[in-house]
């Protein structure tokens, strides 16, 4: 098929967006809609509505996943686009739900200028990407592409001690595995940056290569609880101290090995936390994100080294990895199809790496995919003040479509 110039509804975009924020919509703007809860499932009610009324076959698989598909002209695999509905506690307006809504629009668009595509084009909305109510985050695509055990994660319980299973079926969207995404031509997913990268250097499309690989640590250090009023500082062996020289050592050694190397501390527990108590345990995370898997060997390594710090204020130091990924790299047929796109286009744009996991790199194991950005204001995300411009929500969109058509002529 010959590809067509066109473009997307611009305004139709921000109103369809709009009325979805209206389903968890939070006093100050954001929106507050968890996996499986009563706002998701009129979200989804209302997307289902708004694909039937384009004459789209909607299907829903085992895991609550909804795939809306656009036939096309040969019964191939479709292309799909797709990211999730689910939102955090106290999220945005555009993370996730942006993405589904993107492949409505382009949709909607192709509609419009009557275009049936050479293959279908499928919408999804994949469940559960969050985890902020049913842990693991991206549950869903990660059962879909083995990641996952299914039969475990409909036992996973939310701090009521509803399990997924049973809030998946009360919502009306426990689906039959047949109709589950098990072949696609490519799966595309355009989301918010949740980053300042592409606002900061004033760029319009971030064309993402990849999903960085991390590793994250437990890293428990245990001395001696005693009174904090009558033992000398000689005679301590204080946890927190101990930490605190921890912490130093770790961030002067990491900050040496790569400038792209990001690190966190991001939890620390401090036992019996009584102000006149020597603490005899901390325990603390330390997590690490980088492209280079040689670069994660190496904070490894520097995890390790802390057990044997002699920094340790005389306390036993611990090191237990919780988890850890490789990285994903994306498609580059698909990659390089975005970054035509957006030349195509005239958008400014640079190849980038996501620091953030999305459902896109577990699919990308059995699917030909990639990721799209489009700048976050002041790079907010998973907070009520996220924001992204409707200009560049527009491009972002029109990327998608570029993009869809691109792979569609070929």
């Amino acid at each position: 098929m010959q590809k067509q110039k066109v473009l997307i509804n611009g305004e139709r975009l921000k109103l369809t967006l709009e009325e979805f924020a209206d389903f968890g919509r939070t006093e100050k703007n954001g929106v507050t809609r968890l996996s499986l809860s009563e706002e998701d499932r009129l979200a989804r009610n209302y997307f289902r509505s708004c694909c039937e009324s384009l004459g789209l076959e909607v299907k829903v698989d085992d895991m609550g996943n909804m795939y809306a598909t656009l036939e096309g002209i040969e019964d191939k695999p479709p292309i799909v686009i797709g990211s999730h509905l689910d939102s955090v506690k106290k999220g945005g307006r555009f993370d996730g739900v942006f993405g589904v809504l993107a492949g409505l629009e382009v949709i909607r668009s192709l509609v419009d200028h009557k275009i049936k595509p050479k293959v279908p084009i499928t919408i999804a909305n994949i469940t559960n990407e969050e985890g902020a109510r049913f842990e693991p985050s991206m549950m869903a695509s990660g059962v879909l592409s083995g990641k996952f055990d299914k039969e475990k994660m409909l036992q996973s319980t939310d701090k009521d001690g509803i399990k997924f299973g049973e809030a998946l079926k009360s919502i009306g969207y426990e689906g039959d595995e047949a109709n589950r995404l098990r072949e696609a031509s490519a799966f595309v997913e355009i989301h918010i940056e949740q980053g300042p990268i592409l606002e900061h250097e004033n760029v319009n499309i971030g064309v993402v290569e990849c999903v960085l690989g991390m590793c994250c640590y437990e890293i428990e250090v245990t001395g001696e609880s005693d009174h904090a009023g009558t033992t000398p500082m000689s005679m301590r062996k204080d946890a927190l101290f101990a930490t605190n020289n921890l912490i130093t050592e770790a961030r002067a050694k990491l900050q040496k090995l790569d400038n792209d190397l990001v690190y966190t501390m991001g939890r620390l527990n401090v036992y019996p936390s009584i102000h006149t108590v020597i603490p005899n345990k901390v325990v603390f995370t330390l997590e690490a994100r980088h492209k280079n898997p040689a670069t994660i060997q190496k904070v490894e390594e520097i995890v390790h080294s802390l057990t044997q710090s002699p920094n340790h204020e005389g306390c036993e130091i611990k090191a237990t990895k919780l988890w850890g990924r490789d990285t994903v790299w994306f498609d580059e047929e698909v990659v390089n199809a975005v970054e035509q796109a957006t030349k195509t286009l005239g958008y400014s744009y640079k190849r980038m790496v996501s620091g953030a996991g999305h459902d896109a790199q577990f699919l990308q194991s059995y699917i030909p995919s990639a990721m799209i950005f489009i700048p976050s204001v002041n790079g907010k995300s998973h907070c009520e003040e996220e924001l992204t411009s409707w200009e560049d929500c527009e491009k972002g969109v029109n990327v998608v479509l570029e993009t869809v058509l691109s792979l569609l002529s070929k």
